[in-house]
């Protein structure tokens, strides 16, 4: 059983990918401390107060409408950050996944972020997949991308697995004129047994 916690609670660490903990106690919060979760789907809050308007749909199921407002040039650079943002963290790469983060990201601390993906790297071997890549809100300063994110784990040490599905949206902010993650919104499906 408590392989099965420490899996939970790393897959839960994989979303993070920016993101730190909230004080929220909305029954649909998880959080890297949640070590025994419902069936039911859990919404990992990645600093955002409300998601009906942080985020460009509902987590829950929402219909995905791709943005129409991105010019050609911006689609291209931000869909071209999120894919940086996923090589990287599938590289263990943690040099180059925090150059994908943001130095001033909502909602988590940049450093803290830098210590729990560096353990992941440490303690599993993670491959993260996305599908249905999805602009579907944007301005000058932010996107959202919506994406279908499944991921493989794996503890070495131990030789369990875990594969866990579900929806994103990972927020972009333009820094110094580069896409940064500054939040993920995540809810997973029903875990697998």
């Amino acid at each position: 059983m408590k392989i099965k916690q420490t899996l939970a609670i790393a897959t839960i660490a994989l979303f993070l990918a920016a993101c730190g903990s909230n004080e929220d106690t909305n029954q649909n919060t998880g959080s890297v401390n949640d070590i025994a979760p419902t069936n039911t789907q859990k919404t990992t809050d990645h600093g955002a107060n409300d998601k009906s308007t942080e985020v460009g749909f509902e987590m829950a199921g929402g219909n995905i409408e791709e943005a129409t407002n991105v010019p050609a040039k911006e689609k291209e650079a931000i869909l071209k950050a999120f894919d940086e943002y996923m090589e990287a963290f599938n590289e263990e790469d943690i040099d180059r996944y925090m150059n994908t983060i943001s130095k001033n990201p909502e909602g988590f601390n940049y450093d803290d972020e830098k210590v729990v993906v560096e353990q992941t790297f440490n303690d599993y071997d993670t491959i993260r997949t996305a599908d249905n890549t999805t602009i579907i809100k944007y301005d000058k300063t932010q996107a959202q991308v919506f994406a279908n994110i499944h991921i493989a784990l794996e503890q070495p040490d131990s030789g369990a697995k875990l594969d866990r599905t579900g929806r994103q949206v990972t927020v972009f902010v333009k820094e110094d004129g580069k896409w940064l993650v500054t939040s993920v919104y995540f809810i997973g499906d029903s875990a697998a047994e």
